[in-house]
């Protein structure tokens, strides 16, 4: 059973409304984000990480009841986070809608490259040096690896990655 499955018996019994409807998937279906902010939640309250959650269920139940009460007080907060989160990537589909095709088009076209790249080095170019009997050389993976990371450190996490180089600046210059 998950930690969210544990706690919806807690709400329900309690009458928390707002997290009992998050937990359930009622409001976020389909986000598992929301639900884990409240998991999130409840934890930092009861002072325990998520995943320590399931024993101090166990063990202390009544931690979690005061945990879950102020969770229910912060869920409109949550869920309003939640609903600026969709308001944001509604606002980029839409920019992204009224640009030329090709201003979006190379991100799911870098992904259906660096794709056909890695089935082409591990699988197809194997069958077709065995079928035609001759011996084509594969690219150099670790190659392909590091451009493939880059592109999602890029891509799917330049922010993430962009802080954690800030922070290390900052550190190493704080630090001589």
């Amino acid at each position: 059973m998950s930690i969210a499955g544990m706690l919806l018996p807690m709400a329900l019994d309690m009458g928390l409304p707002l997290v009992s409807k998050i937990l359930e998937g009622k409001i976020g279906a389909g986000n598992a984000a929301l639900v884990e902010g409240v998991v999130r939640s409840v934890a930092d309250k009861a002072g325990v990480t998520p995943e320590s959650l399931p024993e101090v269920i166990a063990a202390s139940p009544d931690t979690i009841a005061t945990a879950l009460g102020a969770a229910e007080v912060m869920a409109p907060e949550l869920i309003a986070l939640y609903a600026q989160g969709l308001e944001h990537q509604t606002a980029i589909m839409k920019m992204e809608q009224a640009e030329p095709w090709w201003a979006w088009a190379w991100r799911p076209g870098m992904m259906y490259v660096f794709a056909f790249l890695w089935l082409w080095n591990l699988v197809i170019l194997h069958v077709f040096n065995a079928w035609l009997k001759i011996a084509l050389p594969p690219s150099d993976l670790w190659l392909l690896f590091q451009l493939n990371a880059l592109y999602m450190t890029l891509y799917m996490g330049g922010h993430t990655l962009k802080d954690a180089m800030t922070k290390f600046a900052a550190g190493r210059s704080g630090a001589r």
